[in-house]
């Protein structure tokens, strides 16, 4: 049942600061000159938002620029190339003009892979009339995503989000849909869809009246087949008053429930990356209301440098999640796109971190799945480090895939220490590709990603 806060406290009023309030902030007037010119420089080609919650609550300013909330949310001067920054760094010093700094912004953005596997020309599904279906998602055959338009901002910005082309302000980067009318539509002609997963952005900056325009529909008899509804979001760790103190937040949680009072299971997919999040009285207040109305929790988050790649973060971080009754989800890989080198780490070190922290943890912990690459094909897995014959290799694992024919299947894949990427690995034992390497770029060149709809009825492709 919902459980209603008594006697509230004065509601915490959300305050957002972006790039142009970068020199207002009073942390940072310690700062130099230049330090602060390459914030601004970074933050023209990635997006900037924080608020004060994260200023005051998570941020140890004594700890800058090395604390990981601060790498976490503040603009690097790593994410860009040295050549790159410095070209920035001197059109602002120079007073270039607003378009020649925009025209150089953009020209950069191109080359950061804005948009990594397949999700514009694979993930976005078409209907019977061959239209895209835009706002949409199907990439693997249960699960579809959807991206409400009012949805695709967040309370503040992760510096390594795969997402970032959502932020920037180029609708040709952007994907969303102002109607769930075609999500709705589409789910009606694709009864194997089980699961829908609302993202963004974050779908939780939305006011409930709008939120529930998305949800209600998806509520109907028609759409039994619907059988779970996933809202990804960062809200709990970067705005959990959302929960708690807004004004619409009771209305949220009463949303929750009407979810579950329909025989689906909601899940709430909490973006947790590192254990400070997880510290505030208010987080854990408003994990405690979402739990109570019903929603499970699910904890993911990529495995990223300089914020959390050691194993001590891990461990404390999963056993405060099974502590406080939500259950460990993901460790992802980082993708392949914006400021991956600065925020990548070895696939090989990133298992050596997993493995080391299941270790310590105890089975409700190890619930975990990764370290996950979610490439092209679909979620690949690093299941171990093993030597056959002589030779040294990744055992990869499909934990989710685009052909669900792969799902479960191991693969081998050269040991690289220094590989962060499918793309940088090559097959073992003599085998000359990968076993999904010919269907995927049949796939590709037929514009066909989605194999199981051409497959007989109840049965795999």
């Amino acid at each position: 049942m919902l459980h209603v806060v008594d006697s509230p406290p004065p509601r915490p009023r959300l305050e957002l600061f972006k790039r142009k309030h970068l020199r207002e902030l009073p942390q940072l007037q310690r700062m130099s000159e230049d330090t602060l010119l390459q914030l601004e420089a970074v933050s023209a080609v990635f997006p900037f938002r924080v608020n004060r919650y994260v200023l005051e609550q998570l941020i140890d300013w004594d700890a800058v620029p090395d604390d990981p909330i601060y790498q976490l949310t503040f603009p690097q001067p790593g994410m860009l190339a040295p050549d790159v920054l410095g070209r920035l760094v001197d059109l602002l010093r120079g007073g270039a003009p607003r378009e020649a700094l925009q025209a150089t912004v953009r020209e950069i953005r191109a080359t950061l892979n804005p948009h990594p596997a397949g999700q514009l020309e694979l993930n976005v599904p078409r209907n019977a009339r061959d239209e895209a279906v835009w706002g949409v998602q199907h990439k693997y055959r249960e699960t579809v995503l959807f991206f409400p338009a009012a949805g695709q901002t967040c309370h503040a910005y992760c510096t390594y989000c795969f997402r970032w082309p959502q932020f920037v302000g180029e609708p040709d980067l952007r994907q969303a849909a102002r109607q769930s009318a075609v999500l709705v539509d589409y789910l009606k002609a694709h009864p194997e869809v089980t699961s829908v997963l609302i993202t963004g952005g974050d779908p939780m900056v939305m006011k409930t009246k709008a939120l529930r325009r998305v949800i209600e529909p998806l509520l109907v008899p028609e759409l039994a087949h619907v059988t779970s509804i996933r809202i990804g979001s960062k809200s709990l760790s970067y705005w959990p008053h959302r929960f708690t103190t807004d004004d619409d937040a009771d209305d949220a949680l009463r949303l929750f429930e009407e979810v579950r009072a329909s025989g689906r299971t909601l899940a709430f997919m909490a973006h947790y990356t590192h254990p400070r999040e997880l510290e505030p009285p208010a987080a854990r207040a408003a994990l405690r209301r979402v739990q109570d109305a019903g929603a499970e929790v699910r904890c993911q988050a990529p495995l990223i440098r300089h914020v959390n790649d050691d194993a001590e973060s891990w461990k404390t971080l999963l056993a405060r999640e099974v502590q406080l009754g939500a259950h460990p989800y993901y460790m992802f890989v980082e993708r392949d796109t914006g400021a991956r080198g600065w925020f990548e780490v070895p696939l090989a070190r990133a298992h050596a971190i997993y493995a080391e922290t299941l270790r310590s943890l105890t089975g409700l912990a190890r619930t975990v799945r990764g370290p996950s690459m979610s490439c092209t094909p679909g979620k690949i897995m690093v299941d171990d480090v093993v030597e056959i014959g002589g030779e040294k290799a990744f055992a990869l694992k499909f934990l989710q895939a685009r052909d669900p024919a792969w799902v479960g299947k191991v693969f081998f894949a050269r040991f690289d220490p220094e590989a962060t990427w499918i793309d940088q690995l090559e097959p073992a034992f003599g085998e000359a590709r990968f076993f999904w390497e010919a269907p995927l770029e049949r796939m590709q060149l037929t514009r066909q990603p989605r194999p199981w709809l051409s497959a007989p009825p109840g049965t795999e492709p």
